[in-house]
């Protein structure tokens, strides 16, 4: 439990910044207990336990994350009532265990795939007019007032490379932290992390622009990358919860779990269900929070694995898979369904030979992941909601997936397709504009309609007729009760 729950409500500057507690109020999203701190006296009274090592903690979770022999961890169950369960890294130790079939590939070779860099000079045109990106950027919206985290394994060079540098001269670069080695120098780590925020922030006059070039940056690093271990999983918990807490607006993760050093620890494809493993458990209630999550599918199309990881698993975060220039869906990037069998990937973006900055020499590079993929969408995502700032997370994603190649057919490869950022936008402004002020939408639509009528009129009657004149629907609708179901319609 959370004694001091209701004080902490009552001082909600204690728990969450006035960015934070904004954007809440925006989307009429309640705090509630999760907010709330995980009670000091019981996090102290673990870390003193005999023969344990407190790593991480999560309010989100209400857990705290150890590390100790079997004995002393169980130990903590009978000694502190205050415990209510304890789930071990290593499944065979719980009590409860499903009877699963592994489809696990052995241990990464490389963490963040075989990336093949060449020094192609050009600029990122292709990828961002693939997903009409630079409708947003001409219409005014370049990310101007949001706020992205990216979470990754280290951003070495942001502070020195010129691609970054008006970055740096906007004072666009509001904080981070390495959770990693418990230290405010974030500019350390793996190289993936300056990668992946290039394709969102990077500038180079006349050679590259990233999706977002003039949003506001949180830099986080939670991965280890000369090692795979189920902390990294809490780290980035950890990070989320102080990306909420400082009133971020889109956090990109361009990381993936599935197998760790440890064999013991190795997730199956049943564990994909967006439930199981902590990073997507936390990842959910991320979203709950009014936050869009975009993450990577994974690149293990190609490998016996070859489903999504996590927290791509997730059903509330918004996945990516990768194309080539041509649209082709790239052959590396991961396909789904969920075990649940859900739609995974949600949409696709260029992921191979797509244009970063290279973090040692700063010129514009290519490489290939979803890795790449995933931020190139989270940055117009974040345009679009600067766009649109009165729409909820929700609605923003929806209004993406609407846009998509093949929304009204998707599959568990593509997902609902490459997205149309132009269309996205004219999706949020009632496409169909009829006379008197009165509109429906979206469009297109295969399970329901919305008609928006003025105030002054309070309700209309509404005639559908198919195209050979034949009356199919004929429905009165009202400022309140204005859906008319289309589902059963071709």
């Amino acid at each position: 439990d959370k004694p001091n729950a209701s004080t902490f409500i009552a001082s909600t500057l204690t728990m969450l910044s006035q960015r934070a507690l904004d954007r809440r109020t925006k989307q009429n999203i309640a705090l509630d207990s999760k907010d709330v701190p995980i009670h000091t006296a019981y996090y102290s009274s673990i870390k003193s336990a005999t023969g344990i090592t407190v790593l991480a903690k999560s309010k989100w979770l209400n857990a705290i994350h150890v590390q100790g022999t079997q004995v002393n961890i169980n130990n903590l169950k009978t000694t502190f009532s205050f415990v209510d369960k304890i789930e071990f890294a290593n499944k065979s130790l719980n009590a409860k265990q499903r009877t699963i079939v592994r489809n696990n590939s052995t241990n990464r070779i490389q963490k963040f795939g075989n990336a093949q860099t060449s020094f192609n000079y050009g600029n990122a045109a292709n990828q961002i007019e693939m997903i009409k990106g630079d409708f947003l950027h001409q219409q005014g919206y370049t990310g101007e007032g949001m706020h992205i985290a990216i979470i990754d394994a280290g951003f070495p060079n942001v502070n020195t490379l010129t691609a970054f540098k008006r970055l740096r001269d906007n004072n666009k670069i509001l904080g981070g932290y390495d959770f990693v080695n418990k230290s405010t120098n974030f500019y350390t780590g793996h190289n993936h992390g300056t990668n992946v925020l290039s394709t969102i922030a990077g500038y180079l006059d006349g050679q590259f622009i990233g999706t977002a070039p003039d949003a506001s940056f949180y830099l986080f690093r939670t991965e280890d990358a000369a090692n795979e271990v189920p902390l990294e999983e809490s780290l980035w918990v950890e990070a989320a919860e102080r990306s909420d807490s400082l009133g971020v607006d889109v956090i990109n993760t361009s990381l993936g779990y599935t197998t760790f050093d440890n064999a013991s620890y190795n997730y199956t494809y049943a564990d994909m269900d967006g439930k199981t493993t902590f990073i997507s458990r936390g990842a959910e209630i991320g979203v709950s929070r009014g936050m869009i999550l975009v993450t990577s599918a994974g690149n293990e199309g190609n490998d016996p694995w070859k489903y999504i990881s996590s927290p791509a698993d997730a059903t509330s975060v918004f996945t990516v898979g990768a194309v080539n220039a041509t649209k082709i869906i790239a052959p590396f990037s991961s396909f789904g369904p969920t075990p649940d069998n859900r739609v995974k990937p949600d949409v696709l973006a260029q992921g191979q030979s797509v244009y970063i900055i290279h973090s040692v020499n700063g010129t514009a590079v290519t490489s290939n992941g979803t890795s790449f993929s995933s931020p190139l969408m989270a940055g117009v995502i974040a345009c679009l909601w600067q766009a649109l700032p009165g729409k909820s997370n929700a609605e923003i994603i929806q209004y993406i997936k609407e846009s998509s190649s093949v929304y009204t057919m998707p599959n568990y490869e593509l997902g609902y397709g490459i997205p149309n950022l132009e269309l996205a936008r004219l999706l949020s402004i009632n496409e169909l504009e009829l006379n008197e002020g009165i509109s429906i939408y979206p469009n297109p639509s295969t399970d329901n309609i919305k008609v928006s009528l003025p105030k002054s009129m309070g309700y209309a009657s509404v005639v559908v007729f198919n195209v050979l004149g034949k009356k199919v629907i004929t429905q009165e609708v009202s400022l309140t009760d204005n859906i008319i179901k289309i589902s059963h319609l071709n």
